[in-house]
C-alpha cells in the first residue's frame, strides 16, 4: 500500500529496510535481539519477523532491568533509544550474562548515538564488552501511502518548554534522506522558529555533505515546515473524522488501534452459551491496504453509517450472484470474483463494530456538550468569563486533560485571560486536581497555551482565513472545515493558500500577524533536473513540528480536490 501514493513511499521502506540488514549482518553468528519497549512498534512496519529469521534472529527479549533470559544465541544485539536509564538496563544485562566467553553484545542506537550514553557504559564497566556500538538512522517512518512520522511524541515540550532542539536535528537529517531518494526539493516555505532552525540545517548538511550518488529527478515539488505553536487551537478540539474519532477515543498507534473484543465476536460465538470470553483488545490495522478502510478514514463521522450501509448492500447483492450463474463461465467467473468479495464482507463487518464503538462514544450527552461547547468558543461566544461547562467538569472532577483542553481554547480564542479569570480557573484547578498542578499550570503557561490578554490576534485570522464556517455539508464537504463540523485548521488554510498560483503572497500582512519567522528558501537544482513548468509534479510535503493530530493529515485530501485543476 505505500507504493499507491503520489511519491513512492515504498521507496523509503526498503531503504531503511536494507540498512537494518546490513546493521543484522555485521553481526556474526545466531543471533538475539533486545528491544527498547518503544520501538517495536516502529520496527514492526520496517522489519517483519520473517525478515529478521532469514538474518539469523532466533529469540527477541524486551529490555529490562536485571538479568535476561538464558540463551544460546552466540551474539545479543541491543537496540535502544540514547536514554541513560536504557544504558543501566544493558550494562546489568550484559554483566549477567558476560560469564560466557563466548557470548558477544552490540548496541545499536536509533536514530543517534550519544557520547552521553557511551560514558554512561564506561562508566558502568561494559563499554569493553561491545563488539559493535553503532546507530541505526531510523529517522522517519512511511506509515501509509501518504504519511509519514518520526515519532516524537515530546517533541513540542523538548523544543518549547525545555529548549531542547535535538529532535530538529532528526527532521533535518530525514529530510535530508528524502532529498537523497526523491530529489531535491526546490521550494522551501516555512513559519515559526523551529521551521526556521531546520531550514539553516539543512541548508548546512548540503554545504557539508557532498552530493552523492547520481542526481534524481525531483518527485516533490514544495517542502511546508509549520511549528506547532502557529496553530494551537486545532489539537485542543476534538477530532471528528473517522479516523480521528478513533485516535481521539482510543489511540491510534503505529497504525492499529486496540478496541474491546466483544463487539468482534462472530454470530456462532454469540449464539454459544460455553463461547470463550476473549481475554485481551482486539489489534486492528488500519491502513490504505484495507480499501473501506482508505474509503472511510476521512470521513465526518456523519458520513460513516450511510456509506457502510451501502456497502453492506452492495457485498449483499454481489453475494446473491451466485443463484443466477447457470453456466460453467459464470461460475468460473464468480468463484473468481469470491476472494474479493469475502473480504471485503469481512472488512464491512469491522468496520460496522467499530463504528458502533464510536456511536455509543459520540452520541452521548456528554460528548456533544463538549462539542458544542467547543464550536461555541470558536465562534467567539461566551469567551470572555468563566464557561458554564468548563465549571461543570471541574466540579465532577472530570480527567483533567479534557478540562485542560477547554480552558487552553478558551484563552487562545479570547486572545488571552483577564488577570481576574485566569486566577479563578487557577485556583479551581489547583483545589480540585491537587497543588502538583501548579507546575502543570506554570508550564502551560511557558508554552503559550495559557497568558494574560494579547492584542485581538485571533479575531483576525478568523476572518482573513475563514476559519469558522457557519453552514458545513459533513456528508459531502466542500470545504476542509468538515472536520471539525465548522472549523478549518489554520494549518490547512496555510497550505491551501501556499498551492495557488499566488502562493503566500496574497496573505502578506496576516503572515505577520502569526508569531514567528517567516521562512522562503529556493534550492538549487542538480545540472541538468530544472524543471520545466509542465513537467512540475504539483507535490508538496508537509511538515508539522510537534503533535500532529490525525485530521491535520486530512488536508492533502481537500487541498488536492479543491485545487487539482
Amino acid at each position: 500500500h505505500l507504493s499507491n501514493g503520489r511519491v513512492d513511499l515504498g521507496l523509503l521502506r526498503q531503504s531503511l529496510r536494507a540498512e537494518f540488514i546490513e546493521c543484522l549482518n555485521q553481526c556474526d553468528g545466531s543471533k538475539a535481539l533486545v528491544w527498547d519497549d518503544k520501538l517495536t512498534g516502529p520496527f514492526s512496519l520496517i522489519a517483519e519477523y520473517s525478515l529478521l529469521k532469514a538474518h539469523g534472529v532466533d529469540k527477541m527479549y524486551p529490555l529490562r532491568a536485571g538479568s535476561l533470559p538464558s540463551c544460546e544465541m552466540q551474539h545479543i544485539i541491543f537496540l535502544t533509544r540514547p536514554k541513560l536509564s536504557n544504558m543501566d538496563m544493558i550494562a546489568d544485562n550484559i554483566r549477567d550474562a558476560a560469564h560466557d566467553r563466548l557470548k558477544e553484545f552490540s548496541v545499536y542506537f536509533v536514530p543517534r548515538k550519544t557520547m552521553l550514553c557511551e560514558r554512561r557504559l564506561e562508566e558502568l564497566g561494559v563499554y569493553g564488552n561491545l563488539t559493535h556500538i553503532e546507530e541505526y538512522c531510523l529517522d522517519i517512518i512511511p506509515f501509509d501511502n501518504d504519511l509519514l512520522s518520526l515519532e516524537l511524541p515530546l517533541s513540542f515540550r523538548e523544543c518549547c518548554l525545555e529548549k531542547d532542539n535535538t529532535s530538529l536535528f532528526y527532521v533535518a537529517r530525514s529530510l535530508m534522506t528524502i532529498q537523497a531518494l526523491y530529489g531535491t526539493i526546490p521550494n522551501i516555505h516555512g513559519k515559526g522558529p523551529c521551521a526556521k532552525l531546520v531550514v539553516d540545517m539543512i541548508s548546512r548538511m548540503r554545504r557539508e555533505s557532498p552530493s552523492q550518488g547520481p542526481a534524481v529527478m525531483p518527485q516533490i515539488d514544495s517542502l511546508l515546515l509549520l511549528d506547532r505553536s502557529v496553530d494551537l487551537v486545532s489539537p485542543m478540539l476534538s477530532q471528528l473524522t473517522y479516523e480521528g474519532l478513533l485516535d481521539e477515543l482510543y489511540g491510534i498507534s503505529n497504525t492499529a488501534v486496540k478496541l474491546p473484543p466483544e463487539k468482534f465476536m462472530s454470530q456462532d460465538e454469540e449464539k454459544g452459551a460455553a463461547a470463550p470470553v476473549p481475554t485481551g483488545p482486539k489489534l486492528i490495522t488500519l491502513n490504505s491496504g484495507n480499501e473501506l478502510f482508505g474509503e472511510l478514514r476521512d470521513l465526518n463521522y456523519q458520513a460513516v453509517g450511510p456509506l457502510l450501509s451501502r456497502k453492506a448492500k452492495r457485498v449483499t447483492t454481489q453475494m446473491e450472484e451466485r443463484h443466477e450463474a447457470k453456466t460453467v463461465r459464470q461460475l468460473k467467473i464468480f468463484v473468481t470474483r469470491l476472494p474479493h468479495l469475502q473480504e471485503t464482507r469481512q472488512s464491512v463487518s469491522t468496520h460496522t463494530s467499530i463504528a458502533e464503538l464510536l456511536k455509543e462514544k459520540v452520541f452521548n450527552d456528554d460528548f456533544m456538550e463538549n462539542l458544542r461547547t467547543e464550536q461555541e468558543l470558536c465562534a467567539g461566544v461566551d469567551t470572555d468569563g468563566a464557561h458554564p461547562f468548563v465549571e461543570m467538569l471541574i466540579a465532577k472532577k472530570a480527567p483533567i486533560l479534557k478540562v485542560l483542553r477547554l480552558i487552553c481554547l478558551q484563552c487562545i480564542v479570547n486572545n488571552g485571560f483577564k488577570p481576574k479569570l485566569m486566577d479563578y480557573y487557577k485556583r479551581e484547578i489547583i483545589q480540585t486536581y491537587g497543588v502538583v498542578h501548579l507546575l502543570t499550570l506554570d508550564n502551560l503557561e511557558k508554552v503559550n497555551l495559557l497568558h494574560g490578554k494579547i492584542s485581538p490576534t485571533f479575531n483576525m485570522l478568523r476572518k482573513t482565513f475563514r476559519l469558522t464556517v457557519d453552514s458545513v455539508d459533513e456528508v459531502n464537504p466542500q470545504d476542509i472545515s468538515y472536520v471539525y463540523s465548522g472549523f478549518a485548521p489554520l494549518s490547512v488554510r496555510l497550505a491551501q493558500h501556499l498551492s495557488r498560483p499566488a502562493g503566500w503572497r496574497s496573505i502578506d500582512q496576516a503572515l505577520r500577524q502569526i508569531p514567528g519567522p517567516l521562512v522562503e528558501e529556493k534550492q538549487s537544482l542538480p545540472a541538468g533536473l530544472q524543471l520545466k513548468k509542465s513537467q512540475n509534479p504539483r507535490v508538496t510535503l508537509v511538515f508539522f513540528f510537534g503533535s500532529e493530530e490525525a485530521q491535520s493529515s486530512d488536508f492533502s485530501k481537500g487541498t488536492a480536490s479543491e485545487e487539482e485543476d
